[in-house]
C-alpha cells in the first residue's frame, strides 16, 4: 500500500470544508443564481472592467469591444438591480454618469482576478 495514500474517511474536515465539499448531486441554488447572473453575455466583461476603476458609460463601451449600447444599458440596469453596480449622476451639460462597483460588487474582485489568470493559463496551453 502506498504510504502517501490517505482515504477521505481518515481526514476529519472542518465544518466549512464539509459544506464546500457537499455531494455533487445537487448544485447550491445561490451559486446557480450567481453564476447565471455573472455568466450572462457581456456581464462578466462589464464587471471585469469595473474592477479596474469606476468608468463612464462611453469608457465602458470602449473597454468591452463589440458590446452594443442597448445591451450595455440593459446589463448595467440588471447589475444595479442586483446591487453589484451603482451609478453616480453628475449634473451639468452634458450630464455625466459614472458606474462603479458597490461593496458587494467589489467582493467579486478576487474571483474575477483569479478567473482572468486562469483564462490566460488555459488559453496559453491551448
Amino acid at each position: 500500500m502506498d504510504v502517501n495514500y490517505v482515504s477521505q474517511t481518515q481526514i476529519a474536515p472542518s465544518r466549512q470544508d464539509a459544506a464546500a465539499q457537499a455531494p455533487c448531486g445537487e448544485v447550491c441554488p445561490n451559486f446557480h443564481e450567481a453564476i447565471e447572473l455573472i455568466g450572462k453575455r457581456w456581464t462578466g466583461a462589464i464587471l471585469c472592467a469595473l474592477t479596474e476603476r469606476p468608468m463612464r458609460y462611453g469608457e465602458l463601451g470602449k473597454a468591452v469591444p463589440g458590446l452594443s449600447d442597448r445591451l450595455l444599458s440593459q446589463r448595467l440596469r440588471e447589475l444595479e438591480d442586483e446591487g453589484l453596480v451603482e451609478r453616480e449622476v453628475e449634473a451639468g451639460t452634458p450630464v455625466r454618469v459614472t458606474y462603479s462597483l458597490t461593496a458587494t460588487g467589489e467582493e467579486l474582485g478576487p474571483a474575477i482576478r483569479e478567473l482572468k489568470a486562469w483564462a490566460k493559463r488555459w488559453k496559453a496551453t491551448g
